[in-house]
């Protein structure tokens, strides 16, 4: 099973799982989540990056969720990464790709469900107000 880590600032990223998970229903495995705060030092970001590539490495893939570009999650894991062959970070996590995420990684092969988790997560982007104005 391709598996997947999410890494956000503050408890945003648990909050995404527990919304997708009513949605989709519970991951049982290959998933964890690294919630990172201004009080931690960046060694500590870091080791706790590390320990849950250590426990989550799979042999079908690793999707890293990352809740924007730029920041301290994407800094910490993009070093690492880019030596693990089948992996992707995915910045700009939202509740849409999550789902995607839970709902295609036992069925899709890694690049598939990489375009499936970006491709659902733009879908998600827009301003819905304007539809009803359309005649």
């Amino acid at each position: 099973m391709i598996n997947i880590i999410v890494i956000t600032h503050g408890e945003f990223g648990a909050y995404l799982i527990e919304a997708a998970e009513g949605i989709v229903g519970v991951q049982t495995e290959g998933l964890k989540n690294v919630s990172i705060s201004a009080r931690m030092t960046l060694e500590r970001v870091k080791e706790a990056a590390a320990a849950a590539i250590d426990e989550m490495r799979s042999e079908d893939g690793l999707i890293f969720l990352i809740d924007m570009p730029g920041g301290t999650p994407m800094n910490v894991v993009l070093p690492i990464a880019k030596d693990i062959q089948k992996s992707a970070v995915i910045c700009g996590v939202n509740i849409n790709m999550m789902t995607s995420a839970f709902s295609y990684r036992g069925t899709l092969d890694f690049d598939r469900l990489t375009a499936k988790i970006i491709e659902d997560g733009r879908k998600a982007i827009c301003e819905v107000k304007s539809l009803l104005l359309k005649k």
